[in-house]
């Protein structure tokens, strides 16, 4: 089978989600996308979550706050920079030029001289003509010179940017012998010795920031260590390195629930139930501790029980309740997620999680109103309180699709004209404009798509793709072969626009078009075996060069063997072949996989010409009842002279 190109190109945008894409996630972790992430002990614990829930954010999310990885932290100013900023006429010290100190780092007096100014130059230029060795090396030695721990972190970056961890850690050891009480020096130092599995060097360096900690500051900092150490490559034995250092403040219940965060992480359910309980009896009204435990609890009805009584005994626990609204959407419990959602929403009538969340459910259930006024509130909400870690185009994408699905143009081109940015905003643009063809203006329509500055190649490839679509199903087809021919101007090698060209050139009877571009699909793509099937169907559908087309399509076969289409396209070489067995076992084949009516009308044909006519015609009557339109299905009628 040759596939068409309005096939291939959605006419439309995609706006529907998937039962299962409810509430998308937002850091596959625990993200409640609610006031939480500004208080410091829930910040910490962002990754306490059932596992089993999922996030009602609408979110561009980011990484979590306050985490402790490896790697450079902060964006400081290289010494080139610092060198930079220190050329006067007379001479200067580095740390005049310096950005202002990192936490804990005490610089030493170092006078910039020439020499210095000339090396660090000089290391800053080999790091950028691709010689990270000499840089390192550079900035190392003088590093060690100087003392100054700028340049022992410069030396890191280096080393961190041509990914090469044994050099990372030596620099960044470094970094912390001469800034000692410097935090990034420290948590870059744990984090990759932590990643080199170096866990007994790591152990009194933890020891000493837990020691010197107050004790709030000492929950915060256990929670960092729990997350740190997860990036162990042995992580039972992180575990009892975490347990090592955290003994002596079990009197704390939070630091049980790191402990319970860790045992987690190592696998020990059990331990990490121990210690959830343990915390939930020190502090009955700990969310926190509750959600350690339901999340340390296998059973989801178990898990739900916990929260749901919990909840009875502190009804304004916000982040509990939003972890059992979360549960029972999993569970596809919409109703009494509703009921959570409702209750988180008359507490605060402009929290965003609720108002996405309950927007989505309705659509879910198709209570199109409903969601609109959950959505457009969310939108509103949102523009009033802009927050960065949000992005109202799902909503807008959603009350977009609830205008369609209403047949309401007017705020269907509304929602998507208010997508300025991101992923879906070339999409988006595209379906305005399509909207706008369907409406009669073809015209504005491609003016529409003419101001889209494509981010991509490949947005690039969809702006051409979907005027020259538009312009085919208005009938201007030598117009659309022109623009398929200027994008292909600007984009010689892309492979989606060769193939729609070739697509639009066989429709249009350019045959030696069509060849050309699939061949060189064929040359510059190997693998895509959409261009092999479409040749080699192409030369057989016209009874020509058929040992080349069984060539062309026994290779597409090679490289998708369950393809349905292709099937179909070996079957009907077979049968141009003068093979009708081995044709009907091979569009059966097709059609048992994909009852589609073009391969109906091939196997129809196969029946037909074999004797079987009562079998075809009822094939095709099947085939009229799903597509009656179907442009294969009523020329091989017209040609074999039946009507079924």
């Amino acid at each position: 089978m040759l596939p068409r190109m309005s096939a291939r190109v959605p006419k439309g945008v995609e706006l529907a989600l998937p039962a299962q894409a409810l509430l998308p996630d937002c850091h596959a972790g625990l993200h409640f996308c609610s006031n939480s992430r500004n208080h410091p002990l829930k910040n910490s614990l962002l990754i306490v979550t059932l596992s089993l829930a999922i996030s009602a954010c609408a979110s561009n999310a980011g990484t979590v706050t306050g985490s402790l990885e490896p790697g450079i932290a902060g964006t400081p100013a290289s010494p080139l920079r610092l060198a930079q900023a220190g050329l006067p006429n007379r001479a200067s010290e580095v740390e005049e030029a310096a950005s202002p100190e990192t936490p804990g780092e005490s610089l030493p007096h170092v006078p910039l001289t020439e020499d210095l100014l000339f090396r660090i130059l000089v290391a800053e230029l080999s790091f950028q003509n691709g010689d990270w060795q000499s840089a390192y090396s550079s900035m190392l030695d003088l590093a060690r010179e100087t003392g100054d721990p700028r340049l022992a972190r410069r030396a890191a970056e280096v080393a961190h940017l041509a990914r090469r961890q044994p050099e990372i850690l030596t620099a960044v050891r470094l970094w912390r012998e001469l800034a000692p009480q410097s935090e990034d020096a420290n948590q870059n130092f744990l984090g990759y010795l932590i990643m080199s599995n170096d866990l007994a060097e790591a152990k009194p360096v933890l020891e000493h920031l837990l020691k010197q900690a107050s004790p709030q500051g000492r929950i915060a900092q256990a929670f960092q260590v729990q997350r740190m150490l997860v990036r162990a490559k042995d992580r039972v034995a992180a575990f009892t390195l975490l347990e090592q250092v955290l003994t002596p403040y079990l009197d704390t219940p939070e630091i049980r629930l790191a402990l319970a965060q860790g045992a987690l992480a190592s696998g020990d359910l059990a331990r990490a139930r121990k210690e959830a309980r343990a915390a939930l009896a020190a502090k009955p009204d700990s969310e926190l501790a509750i959600l350690s435990l339901a999340q340390a609890t296998l059973d989801k009805d178990e898990a739900s029980n916990l929260i749901a009584d919990f909840l009875k005994r502190h009804p304004q626990a916000r982040e509990v309740r939003l972890a059992l609204a979360r549960v029972l959407v999993e569970q596809k419990q919409y109703e009494k997620a509703r009921v959570e959602f409702e209750h988180l929403l008359r507490d605060d009538p402009e929290d965003l999680t609720a108002l996405y969340a309950l927007g989505v459910l309705d659509m879910q259930t198709e209570k199109l109103d409903e969601a609109e006024t959950y959505l457009t509130r969310y939108v509103d909400t949102l523009e009033r309180n802009p927050d960065r870690e949000r992005d109202p185009t799902q909503a807008m994408l959603l009350l977009a699709q609830i205008a369609e699905q209403r047949q309401d143009t007017e705020s269907l081109l509304k929602w998507l004209g208010r997508i300025e940015s991101g992923e879906a905003y070339v999409q988006a643009q595209i379906r305005r404009a399509q909207v706008t063809a369907q409406r009669g203006d073809l015209e504005a329509a491609r003016e529409l798509l003419a101001k889209v500055d494509p981010g991509s190649e490949r947005e690039a490839a969809l702006l051409v793709t979907a005027e020259a679509q538009m312009l085919r199903d208005a009938g201007q087809m030598d117009e659309a072969m022109r623009v398929f021919e200027v994008g292909l101007e600007h984009l010689p090698d892309n492979t989606e626009l060769l193939y729609d060209y070739a697509m639009l050139a066989e429709q249009q009877g350019a045959l030696d078009k069509m060849e050309k571009s699939l061949r060189k699909i064929i040359e510059i793509a190997p693998e895509y075996h959409h261009a092999y099937n479409a040749l080699g169907y192409s030369l057989a559908d016209r009874n020509i060069r058929l040992d080349e087309a069984h060539a062309l399509i026994k290779k597409a076969l090679e490289l998708a063997p369950d393809d349905a289409f292709i099937i179909d396209s070996m079957g009907w070489v077979e049968y141009r072949m003068g093979r009708l067995d081995e044709a009907e076992r091979l569009l059966r084949r097709a059609y048992a996989s994909r009852p589609d009516a073009e391969i109906a009308a091939h196997l129809g044909e196969v029946l037909w010409v074999k004797g079987d006519r009562e079998a075809a015609e009822q094939l095709w009557r099947d085939a009229q009842a799903k597509d009656p339109q179907n442009d294969t299905l009523k020329s091989t009628l017209a040609r074999l002279n039946a009507s079924p």
